[in-house]
């Protein structure tokens, strides 16, 4: 089966940008309370069992989620993001995956974070990504999803100091809530806050939801 272009220009542009990616955005985390608000409460949730940050980049947010005790690994689409998540956090586990077709078990999952990794898919792909998500994750399980919310694609040509070619996809919080309700989550929570400077110029949202048991 041929890979879409959208996919293969992604996984070339987060190539490209990996090291520059992980160095301006390490301590990012450190600076959103927000994001660790909800990434806390995502962890009190998905816990205990297995949980996957699917498209974990360098692996940061997987490397904060293992301090607030879960079991967690991470997959990208990116084999320069996956290279540079295993050497910063060593103890972890990082696979090269695409979420359109992930290697993991059905419902095997306590909990999944899909944290800005469904912003680089065209809207008609969304539920296939959806019910991939739905697929993994055990009923009763957790789902947490960050975006940027708007309403329009941005092509993007620079990004952390280099030359690339990707497309970001900014989304109404109606629309992903309801490609995760027809893939069988409830929406239990959603935060929409504005951006915080220097890195967003949008709002952004977070949507945390259970599988159906």
């Amino acid at each position: 089966m041929t890979e879409p272009a959208y996919v293969s220009a992604t996984r070339t542009a987060y190539d490209t940008v990996a090291e520059s990616y992980a160095e301006l955005l390490r301590d990012a985390l450190a600076e959103s309370t927000w994001d660790r608000a909800v990434l806390g409460a995502f962890a009190e949730l998905a816990g205990p069992g297995p949980v996957g940050d699917l498209g974990c980049g360098p692996g940061r947010l997987t490397g904060y989620l293992a301090s607030l005790g879960l079991d967690v690994f991470g997959v990208d689409l990116s084999p320069g993001m996956v290279e540079v998540a295993r050497r910063t956090h060593p103890d972890l586990r990082f696979e090269v995956g695409s979420l359109a077709a992930l290697d993991i078990a059905d419902g095997a999952l306590a909990g999944a974070l899909a944290w800005y990794s469904l912003i680089h898919t065209p809207r008609p792909d969304l539920p296939v990504l959806a019910a991939e998500l739905a697929r993994v994750v055990a009923p009763g399980g957790w789902l947490l999803t960050a975006f940027q919310v708007g309403d329009e694609v941005r092509h993007i040509e620079n990004a952390y100091g280099h030359d690339i070619r990707a497309d970001a996809y900014r989304l109404p919080v109606d629309l992903v809530s309801g490609v995760l309700t027809d893939a069988g989550f409830v929406v239990q929570a959603r935060l929409v806050r504005e951006p915080e400077p220097p890195h967003e110029k949008t709002p952004q949202a977070y949507l945390t939801a259970r599988k159906v048991a």
